[in-house]
Order: C-alpha cells, then structure tokens, then sequence
C-alpha cells in the first residue's frame, strides 16, 4: 500500500513523494544509467548496510554537531576523491541531518547534481526531506546557509520507523500536530483521539498521519516554495524552537518544536488572537503524546537569540500565531514588544 503527492517544479518533472511500504523498489526510483552515491550517517549504515554498500557512500557523524560547513567541506573532498561529475546522483539516507546536509552537498557541488531522499526518522519524513529546503548550521543558529531546491523524489516507508527510538518517534509526531494547527483539524483530532501507543503500533493510523502532513505540506511548498507567503506558515513552533536548540542541547528538534507550539499559542492568547480554550487542545495534545512542555530556558534570553533569527527584519520578526486549531496568522512583531512581554 502506498500514496504518491507530486509537488511541481519549474521547468522539471515533479518532485514525487512516496508514502507506504516503497523501500524494496529503491532500486525503480532511481535513475538508470547514472552512477548513485549514497549520504548517511553511521547509525543507518550500520541498520541498512545491504543498501547503502550496493552504492559508494559517504559516510557522516550523527547529531546536530555535524551539521555543519566544515561537514560539507569534508563530503566535498570525498566527492572529488571519487571523481563524482555531473551525472552522478546523490541519495540522502537517514533522518533530517542527513537530508539537509545530502540536498545542500547536490545543491552545490559542481553547482548541482540530480538527488533523492529515503528519510529514515518520522521527522524526516513529515517535514525535513519534504519542501526543497537544504542547508547547514553556522555557529549554532539554524540553517543559515542553504538552498531551495527539490528532490527527485522522497521515498517515505513508515516500515523503517519499526526500529526508531521512542523519543525520537514522539519528537517527529510534534511536526504532524504542527501540520494540523496550521490547517488541518481533522489530522489533529487524531491526536486528542488516540494515545502514543496507538501512532506508534497502527500502522494504519500512522500512514493517515504521516500522509496527511506530508499532503499539506506538499500544497503549501508547491504554491510558495521559496517563502515569501504562506510557507512562513510551516515556521509555526520553530522561531522559539531555533532559539531554544541554540540556548541549550537538551531536546531533540521535535521537542523543541513541541515547547514552541505551547510558546506560540501562549503568545497568541496574550495577543488576544486565541482562545484560551484552543490554547489549552494544543497543550494538552502535547502533553499527551509525551513531549515536553517547557524550556527551563530563560524567555528573555530566546528572544536575544532571536536577533539572529532567518526571520528577523531589523527590529521586528515574523511570528506565526495560531488563531484557531486548523487556522494561523503570521505577525510582525517588534523584537523590542517580545522583550516587554516577557
């Protein structure tokens, strides 16, 4: 069983993203006649050395740390060391690191070679290796170097999340009620009518989730993918959540994501914008799949660290605000009034 959501692309066929039982036809996704070069990190080599040894593979370091330039230096070096040219292709193997990391090394290198994702993680396959976003990090703030550019394809197989942590699997969950705020109260009735455990042994439930999050996020890249309009939306829990990864190394990026939910619909109430009553459905969701809801992260603190944040504008940044669970707004607010307000 599987589901294919096309996002266009200019100029190029579109970019396919595959959710279901897809990691056995790998070899059908790629193209033929061109040599591929595997990217993937120690862990899923070590789980998945059948496939990535059929290929040349590079192999990176695992966590946050490695996403870096001096990462892509190093992947850069080996590339020439394999005399990779222009027809080669790139698969990006593992979770969100190695996607960003694997698109933005196809990106640049020889100023672009044809590429693919299989994402390994829930979160990968929800939100990173989704949308053409690729890039690294620079001194610890996210993503400040990268590129826009999609997949071939993203082959999304909910049968690799067998074997994932449990924290990582609820850190990934964080991105599909993300995606329901935004614009989809169905997906997130899910979540207020069923238990960790239930995500985590259906897997039924779990390809209604997963492709009803990619589906949303699909639309909203293909109507604005280099975000000047409603992609900003996506940013919803992420300014705070950047702010938070930068602050401190306790939380994975969905748990930061999930403490930037709560922040932002808090923010919303205090604003005005939102219920307290809607406010409270996000909160108690997040609690319920098991993910944290606070920092212990000074909020004045988050907000000088958002100074450096993508989407600042001098003294202002654009906030997402939930106004309602299925329905956001993006706000321009003075950093200076985030500074008042906390």
């Amino acid at each position: 069983m599987k589901e294919i959501i096309e996002v266009k692309r200019d100029g190029r066929e579109p970019s396919r993203v595959v959710v279901g039982d897809v990691i056995g036809q790998l070899a059908e996704w790629l193209p033929q006649g061109r040599r591929v070069i595997v990217i993937t990190d120690s862990n899923v080599h070590r789980r998945y050395m059948d496939i990535v040894n059929s290929y040349d593979h590079i192999i990176i370091g695992m966590g946050e740390t490695n996403k870096t330039l001096m990462t892509m230096e190093r992947i850069y070096h080996e590339l020439i060391e394999k005399d990779a040219d222009r027809e080669c292709f790139i698969l990006g193997f593992g979770g969100g690191i190695v996607t960003d990391i694997a698109g933005f090394a196809a990106s640049t290198y020889m100023r672009g070679l044809r590429f693919g994702f299989v994402p390994s993680t829930l979160l990968a396959q929800v939100d990173a290796s989704v949308g053409g976003k690729n890039g690294v990090n620079v001194e610890g703030y996210k993503n400040m170097v990268g590129t826009f550019n999609q997949p071939d394809f993203v082959l999304c197989d909910t049968s690799l999340l067998k074997t994932l942590p449990e924290r990582e699997f609820r850190a990934g969950l964080a991105e599909i009620i993300k995606a329901g705020i935004i614009a989809d109260p169905v997906l997130f009735s899910l979540f207020e009518g069923n238990t960790f455990e239930d995500f985590r042994n259906d897997s039924k439930l779990l390809m209604q989730a997963v492709t009803a999050a990619v589906k949303l996020k699909a639309g909203v890249v293909e109507r604005d993918e280099r975000e000047s309009g409603e992609r900003k939306l996506l940013n919803l829990g992420h300014t705070f959540g950047h702010a938070i990864e930068k602050s401190t190394q306790a939380f994975l990026h969905g748990e930061a994501v999930a403490i930037g939910l709560v922040m932002a619909c808090d923010l919303s109430v205090n604003m005005g914008i939102m219920a307290h009553e809607d406010a409270k459905r996000v909160k108690t969701v997040v609690e319920r799949m098991g993910l944290p809801l606070e920092s212990g992260v000074d909020p004045k603190k988050l907000v000088k660290v958002m100074r450096h944040d993508k989407k600042r504008d001098t003294d202002n940044i654009n906030m997402v605000l939930p106004a309602t669970v299925g329905q956001c707004e993006i706000r321009r607010i003075a950093l200076s009034e985030l500074e008042k307000i906390y």
